[in-house]
């Protein structure tokens, strides 16, 4: 049998346009293959370090990041002009977002707020011959249940018209070594504590904690309001409303003038129900002109003398309550200007202590909401004494007094 084998050809190579598109496709594989990430890399945030005596500030008039400060820096006032939101990611754990170890510090609140960070101390002020003063703050969502609020160790604390609300601490307030701070005009209001721990903490026998004016309300989960060692002197009027005790473990506590509360009680600091008192003294007021009345950003002495209208707070009208006087522009909405409003002042600042503002003239109040955007509108419960209307308010807003209906 004869069989035939033949001897095959090799296949013809690819046309050159097939080569480029397979080494067009496998380059643009290799590219989609990079771009994809990797999730195991995902890169993980990290602490930016601690800054050294910044001189450039945030938005709100403090520093973005956590920093320290020393008795060399350059800056050494600072005007809050907003609202700080201290970010908890940004702060190592245990280190205060702001650390005072030298020098001596002003922080002007101007009626705005501290707000965190949640995870470790908002203020430190550390070593012998550090001071710093602060006032016209509210400091709230700060600390964690192993840390506290405001701690000085050695050094001096002197604070005045300032709020500590809404924090969940092991303490509020810390003293160590030979601190020293003086509260004028506090109040602690709704802070929860950790099941160890104190509104209020002296831990050494060299500290001092002196405060005149205070008001204790809704702290719970706490062991004791006040915490010490070392020596309390207390002043004016003090008022407490958490049910908290204190624990002695050798200072001891002055307490001067608690007794000279208003008779309202603790009502008084909060809303300023007005009380019977003396016929008020006639202020002149000013002679009316026919041309429309700026906005005008004055004084409370200035607004008096120039309306005819009464204020009156419950820590002083020098305590960071700030008025002006305001126009139809001022208040912004037409029907209120249209209904024909007869006077108008906007109050901010440290209203939260209570605010009472008397008009002139017997009429309504509306009340415009600062903490609302839209500002809400509602009509508030006004009393009428010596001819004059007068309602109390402890939030920021603009008054209007409208003509009676």
């Amino acid at each position: 049998m004869n069989i035939n084998i033949r001897k095959s050809s090799p296949p013809p190579p690819p046309p050159p346009h097939f080569l480029i598109r397979s080494v067009l496709l496998c380059f643009l594989f290799l590219i989609l293959f990079l771009a994809v990430p990797v999730q195991s890399q995902t890169p993980v945030p990290t602490v930016p370090p601690r800054l050294t005596n910044p001189t450039v500030m945030g938005p709100c008039g403090l520093p973005a990041s956590y920093a320290e400060f020393t008795s060399a820096a350059t800056v050494t006032t600072f005007n809050m002009t907003a609202d700080c939101v201290f970010n908890s990611w940004s702060v190592q754990p245990f280190s205060a977002f702001l650390f005072f170890s030298s020098g001596e510090f002003i922080i002007n609140g101007n009626g705005h707020s501290i707000i965190g960070p949640a995870s470790s101390y908002a203020i430190t002020v550390g070593n012998a011959g550090t001071v710093l003063n602060l006032n016209d703050v509210t400091i709230r969502q700060a600390g964690t249940e192993t840390v506290s609020v405001i701690f000085v160790n050695a050094g001096r604390l002197n604070a005045r018209n300032l709020i500590f609300r809404d924090n969940n601490v092991l303490q509020v307030l810390s003293l160590s070594s030979d601190a020293q701070v003086y509260l004028q005009n506090v109040q602690f209001l709704n802070n929860r504590g950790a099941s160890t721990g104190q509104v209020i903490r002296l831990t050494t026998t060299g500290a001092l904690l002196s405060i005149t004016n205070g008001i204790f309300q809704g702290n719970t989960g706490f062991t004791a309001l006040i915490d010490f060692t070392g020596d309390v002197q207390l002043q004016g009027c003090i008022t407490r409303a958490d049910g908290l005790g204190n624990n002695n473990a050798g200072g001891a506590i002055t307490d001067s003038n608690t007794g000279a509360c208003p008779a309202e009680g603790f009502s008084y600091w909060l809303s300023l129900t007005p009380s019977p008192r003396k016929k008020a003294e006639k202020i002149p007021t000013a002679a009316p002109t026919s041309t429309p009345r700026p906005q005008i950003a004055a004084t409370h002495v200035a607004l008096q003398a120039a309306t005819g209208a009464t204020f009156r707070t419950a820590f002083g009208l020098d305590s960071g309550v700030h008025f002006r006087q305001l126009d139809g522009a001022g208040i912004g909405i037409q029907s209120i200007i249209d209904a024909g409003f007869l006077e108008a002042f906007d109050v901010y600042g440290y209203v939260e202590q209570g605010v009472e503002v008397c008009f002139p003239q017997i009429g309504r109040v509306i009340f415009l909401d600062a903490n609302t955007s839209p500002r809400a509108i509602t009509t508030l419960e006004s009393t009428v004494v010596n001819g004059q209307t007068c309602v109390s308010i402890a939030s920021p807003g603009s008054l209007v007094l409208m003509p009676s209906p």
